[in-house]
């Protein structure tokens, strides 16, 4: 069982992909836990940066006590806890965790109820972003590019069902709208996400009556990182996307939240997965 390390943080303390391909670390840990609210519990994985940070905001803001989990941007992960205590005090906890197959998911849980002490919405939303064209794809690449696609996502929604269940609860994965139609150079991660959209259909199934399962998958939502020069895009490739796009437009991280948040509380909505893309789907 990985080792767990409580510790709080102190007040000198945002698809969001926050999974660096050379991080091998398997331990966890907290914050302090604090007393229990009736307030709802949403873990967001990933939620350090970029679109899980504003989905953990976004429900933060809708009056959900937060878990933040991330596994290396520990500042920013202080930041925003910070934050969010400073906006409702105790409403904000944080745990460090790999997502892979050796990951002890069930410590993982364990992480979060002595944080939170309930689970009521579980956002899959960590996600590893990498080119693997064909002829340079590695077992490595492979393996971190399905473990936080896929073999994340699912074990951690396993280890928490029977909490979410006693809540009736509900799961939201983070899929792309290319799970559907690949992305050229990225056939892994392309067939890493269809297999997640598969997995909230067949959860969909699996945890049903108490626990509802649904995705929501972006189209153009915020452009890769400058500093990843595996996947900076051209001006002139920005445009040829753009030009695709039926709203003419990126979107923005908050139409992402807002989408999450509709489906957590979407109560006779199950199984679905909510394109979120300006319309780009039409043009592929």
């Amino acid at each position: 069982m990985a080792n767990l390390v409580l510790y709080p943080f102190t007040q000198c303390y945002t698809q969001g992909f926050d999974i660096s391909r050379n991080f091998m670390g398997s331990h966890h840990q907290i914050s302090e836990g604090k007393a229990r609210s009736p307030a709802p519990v949403a873990l967001v994985t990933g939620s350090a940066r970029r679109l899980g940070s504003a989905i953990a905001r976004y429900l933060h803001d809708k009056g959900y006590d937060v878990v933040l989990h991330y596994r290396q941007s520990k500042a920013q992960t202080q930041a925003l806890l910070a934050a969010l205590n400073t906006q409702r005090p105790g409403s904000a906890h944080a745990i460090q965790a790999p997502l892979s197959l050796h990951t002890d998911y069930q410590a993982l849980m364990d992480s979060v109820m002595t944080a939170a002490g309930r689970l009521d919405l579980l956002v899959n939303n960590a996600s590893a972003f990498f080119p693997t064209p064909v002829g340079q794809i590695s077992v490595d690449d492979f393996q971190q590019l399905f473990d936080s696609n896929v073999a994340g996502p699912l074990l951690l929604s396993q280890a928490a069902g029977d909490e979410l269940a006693r809540h009736r609860g509900s799961i939201v994965n983070l899929v792309d709208i290319h799970a559907d139609k690949p992305l050229k150079g990225y056939p892994v991660y392309s067939m890493a996400k269809a297999a997640n959209a598969m997995m909230v259909k067949s959860l969909a199934k699996e945890l049903a009556p108490h626990v509802r399962v649904n995705g929501v998958a972006p189209g153009c939502i915020l452009w890769p990182e400058e500093s990843n020069a595996n996947t900076e895009l051209t001006d002139q490739s920005q445009q040829d996307i753009l030009s695709r796009i039926a709203l003419g437009r990126t979107g923005s991280p908050q139409d992402i939240a807002e989408a999450v948040y509709f489906l957590a509380t979407a109560e006779y909505v199950t199984g679905h997965i909510l394109v979120v893309d300006g319309g780009r789907s039409l043009n592929m």
